[in-house]
């Protein structure tokens, strides 16, 4: 191993940190609780916007860019949005520096140089955009509105961890405005359907769809909607959420419209993000102790090609067929590497790309080339075997879509055997401190019943599955009547 990593079993959290920062995705940075995403992650999130931003496109939404200073009268507007995120939100005060005559060569804030209003960096950017919007709408011809930004954010969170929950980081924020509510309700539902289809079809993970309760909702909204996935540890993780904000913004910026029969209405409004975040559901769902394992249709590499050589005449040749097979390869879209660097031994690069979880690594020497075959590694299972360079490009290309499929099967077998019924507090506790995962369990319905079921076990209601079938039962920890099942689970 290139560069040994903590087991999952002997320090999970551990596990997770070293992989991050030995497998090049990214670093801890001068600024505490910010990153630096490096090359390698930039490459592999870059993979995952541009799919994200097709997606985002054929349902015909466009992108915009809105900023990101939002001054705090506006942030205030709408004040159960201000009231949520209050306390993770950085302000500008003063916009200039000056020489300290005290101490020469540092800076100090200059006092006169204070603004009138101050200025909170968007930890959400609902504020800012509606107060645009009210400009932009007069009549139902303007709607609907359909809008996304790609842009960064910053949350003071004071408890970090690299991608899963930063300081700052990236994401997109759709922003649509609608002439009916059950336009706007489609339309808050159709992208949380985009959310599952990506993560499920792209990242290989299983998850599943819900609404939020009261407690769980985003401030603001009437309804969130979000998408659910389950790590290997078995706590879950929030992979995206999708919002039914009513007509809260608009009656809070005053955006209002003349409908067909020239009445003054508000306007309905949708809002849904998902982040940087998503690499942290994409590592532990899938990787193990010998590092990342990346799901073929995101991978910045899904392909390297390792020669294994002695002396340049035997390379010069082993060059000739690689060159070969790449070029047919990038015929069929496939990202290929070919590492011929002299600075390391194969045996070094072999541990190496398996760290960085690329899907199929192809070793080739003089002698298999002599016998037509090579060395083909796969990262999901483990397996070598030797295939023929006959027609080689055609079956790595559908060797790829085979490790993708793989993926999700064998994520989607460990989610549906993580979720457990309970019909008592006992076993509700039992299944939480000793399997994890989800727990499938009777609630009363009452936020009182969820918070203190939370206090006691550090579980919260993830969602209220949209396919919940009804079910007469009794509440696990008040034993008063219910009507559905709904999943808790310990979450990141």
């Amino acid at each position: 191993m290139a560069k040994e990593l903590t087991s999952r079993a002997a320090d999970y959290s551990q596990w997770y940190n070293d992989l991050v920062i030995k497998s090049g995705l990214a670093d801890h940075s001068a600024v505490r609780g910010c990153m630096v995403i490096k090359p390698y992650g930039f490459a592999l999130w870059e993979n995952m916007r541009d799919q994200l931003d097709r997606m985002f496109k054929e349902t015909g939404h466009v992108n915009a860019y809105f900023p990101l200073f939002v001054p705090k009268s506006l942030f205030e507007a709408e004040e159960k949005n201000a009231e949520g995120f209050a306390k993770e939100c950085a302000v500008v005060t003063h916009y200039r520096l000056k020489n300290d005559p005290d101490n020469k060569g540092k800076l100090i804030v200059d006092p006169e140089a204070k603004l009138e209003e101050e200025l909170v960096i968007r930890p959400t950017s609902e504020a800012i955009i509606w107060n645009t919007y009210k400009n932009w709408i007069q009549s139902y011809r303007d709607l609907p509105i359909l809008v996304n930004q790609w842009a960064n954010v910053v949350r003071w969170e004071m408890r970090t961890r690299l991608f899963l929950r930063t300081a700052e980081f990236l994401w997109q924020e759709g922003h649509t405005a609608h002439a009916t509510k059950e336009e706007a309700v489609e339309e808050t539902i159709k992208m949380l359907h985009v959310y599952a289809d990506f993560v499920e079809q792209y990242m290989a993970v299983p998850v599943i769809k819900g609404v939020k309760t009261a407690n769980e909702r985003f401030a603001g909204a009437e309804d969130t909607y979000c998408i659910e996935a389950l790590m290997q540890d078995g706590k879950a993780l929030q992979a995206g959420t999708s919002h039914f904000l009513g007509q809260n913004f608009a009656k809070a910026f005053d955006v209002k419209f003349s409908d067909k029969s020239n009445q003054l209405d508000y306007v309905w409004a949708t809002s849904w993000g998902v982040s940087t975040r998503l690499i942290g559901a994409l590592i532990m769902a899938h990787s193990d102790d010998e590092g990342l394992m990346l799901p073929p249709r995101i991978a910045p590499i899904q392909v390297v090609i390792v020669p294994v050589y002695k002396g340049e005449d035997s390379k010069a040749v082993i060059d000739e067929k690689a060159n070969s097979i790449i070029s047919k390869l990038k015929a069929l879209g496939v990202r290929v590497k070919y590492d011929n660097s002299d600075n390391s031994r194969p045996g070094w690069k072999f541990a190496e790309y398996e760290l960085k979880g690329v899907p199929v690594r192809i070793a080739m020497g003089l002698r298999d080339i002599e016998n037509n075959v090579v060395e083909l590694a796969r990262r999901d299972t483990k397996e070598k075997s030797s295939v023929s360079l006959d027609g080689i490009d055609i079956y790595v290309h559908q060797l790829l879509e085979i490790i993708q499929q793989n993926m999700f099967n064998k994520a989607k077998t460990f989610q549906q055997a993580n979720i457990t019924k309970a019909d008592t507090w006992d076993e509700f506790v039992q299944i939480l401190d000793e399997k994890a995962g989800f727990v499938s369990a009777h609630w009363d319905g009452t936020p009182e019943t969820e918070e203190k079921i939370k206090e006691q076990t550090k579980a919260t209601i993830r969602c209220i599955p949209l396919d919940n079938q009804p079910e007469m039962g009794v509440c696990v920890l008040t034993g008063k009547p219910s009507t559905q099942r709904v999943l808790f689970a310990r979450a990141y």
